[in-house]
């Protein structure tokens, strides 16, 4: 990602090239908002410094895991001095947090919760877990019962 300090401007292939990233991705970086659109159109088009910044920050934002719509809003409220710090900060991600030491027992995965099904009328279903509190169960049954009474009317 290197590039002569004394450039101060590059065609998008220079420029994508400088970076690690393809020409397309620049276009479609502009398209959404994420870089400026460029001064001129055509064969001309000439990419300045603050293309090339904001390209590096996307970059550094990435390599952090950060979505397209959060690194706009970061690129958006970050000032010149700001954006230049973190296009030229480490594009390494943050440290992972550490596990469990290896030495730690395995967990067992809980077991699967099992649920009860009734169909209660077309189109309603009640589904009780086993794991359900007796309060829950009674409810459940009160249910059943209610949609039983008006079947039968």
């Amino acid at each position: 990602m290197s590039t002569a300090k004394t450039q101060v401007g590059w065609k998008l292939s220079e420029l994508a090239e400088a970076v690690g990233v393809s020409a397309r991705t620049v276009r479609y970086y502009v398209q959404r908002g994420l870089l400026p659109a460029p001064p001129f159109k055509g064969p001309d088009t000439v990419y300045g410094e603050e293309h090339l910044l904001r390209l590096k920050a996307i970059r550094v934002l990435q390599a952090r895991f950060l979505p397209l719509d959060a690194i706009q809003a970061e690129l958006a409220r970050l000032d010149e001095p700001a954006l230049r710090a973190l296009a030229e900060s480490d594009a390494a991600p943050p440290a992972p947090v550490p596990g469990p030491p290896a030495s730690a027992a395995p967990v067992a995965p809980p077991e699967p919760t099992r649920w009860r099904r009734w169909e209660l009328a077309p189109g309603l279903e009640l589904h009780l877990a086993d794991t359900a509190d007796t309060k829950t169960r009674d409810l459940a049954e009160h249910l059943r019962a209610l949609i039983q009474k008006t079947e039968e009317r």
